[in-house]
């Protein structure tokens, strides 16, 4: 039994889904009052709980093999939710799931963090990755530690202030860094590999197959939408000053403003090696812009 801690987000649904047509028994933990409804339709065992609730993963963990971490608070946080906090949820319970796996007898556990969760920016959704890669290290388990590169579906599109249709894009530095920008199903069919294979490595930091930069990626959103962008560029200084003033305030927005200034200072060093290791066909960035202009036309 798999039981995924995030399946009803976006890249945890693809989880769940790619392992049920593995034929996997997949067991799901969800918040009461979620939605559960795709998951009952695809057999996946339902859960309720949350992982601000140590005792429901203690009953969520009883009986599983492999336990598959992609939940992250950060979302409903920018969608307006007041509670919990990136700490109290990101860090504090996932560090109670971490304890609730080891004491069911858990065997392995498949954490989804980032590349670049080292840089020392300070953000909250940063530390909290840190706290529990750090957690996991500690641990008998047999751990897998999954850090992709920054996905396209998040910071290539509206979301992520790269908006297309509005011919808006807004880049924190100088955006000539370039990125190996990766796919969310792609990194799900990754995840799903390390969670069922037998031998996976303690740490997999991986990207898509093209590195581009945001001045890049701009330039190529005009010719795609023959539309010019209007490109806002923002100092690094001022990020680094709204994630300090934002830490408490916001924690979820001083996390983008940070996810941005990591991409501008730091280079890509990942490619797409472990993807294709395991017969996984990447999107570029290039192919996912171009796909995105198409179903704007």
């Amino acid at each position: 039994m798999l039981l995924v801690v995030g399946g009803t987000g976006d890249l945890g649904h693809r989880v769940v889904r790619r392992l049920r047509e593995q034929g996997n028994a997949v067991r799901c933990l969800v918040r009461p009052g979620t939605d559960d409804s795709g998951l009952l339709e695809i057999g996946v065992d339902v859960v309720r709980g949350d992982l601000t609730q140590p005792e429901s993963l203690r009953a969520a963990c009883a009986g599983v093999d492999t336990v598959v971490a992609t939940a992250t608070v950060i979302g409903r946080r920018l969608a307006g939710a007041r509670t919990p906090s990136i700490h109290e949820a990101d860090e504090v319970g996932m560090a109670s799931l971490v304890d609730a796996a080891e004491a069911a007898g858990v065997e392995r556990f498949v954490y989804v963090s980032y590349a670049g969760v080292d840089a020392a920016l300070g953000t909250p959704l940063e530390r909290a990755k840190l706290a529990t890669e750090q957690r996991l290290s500690r641990s008998a388990m047999r751990t897998v530690i999954v850090r992709p590169e920054a996905f396209q579906e998040v910071h290539l599109a509206p979301l992520g202030r790269f908006d297309m249709g509005a011919g808006k894009i807004a880049v924190i530095g100088k955006g000539d860094t370039k990125q190996h920008w990766v796919g969310t199903d792609d990194v799900a069919a990754l995840v799903t590999a390390v969670a069922i294979e037998a031998d996976p490595p303690a740490v997999v930091e991986f990207g898509g197959p093209e590195a581009i930069s945001r001045n890049e990626a701009a330039s190529m959103a005009e010719e795609l939408t023959q539309h010019r962008m209007k490109v806002q560029h923002l100092p690094r200084s001022v990020a680094r000053l709204a994630i300090r003033l934002l830490d408490k305030r916001n924690d979820a927005l001083a996390s983008i403003f940070g996810a941005g200034l990591l991409q501008d200072l730091h280079e890509s060093q990942c490619d797409d090696e472990p993807l294709r290791q395991r017969g996984i066909k990447p999107t570029s960035a290039g192919d996912y812009l171009r796909e995105q202009a198409r179903l704007l036309r």
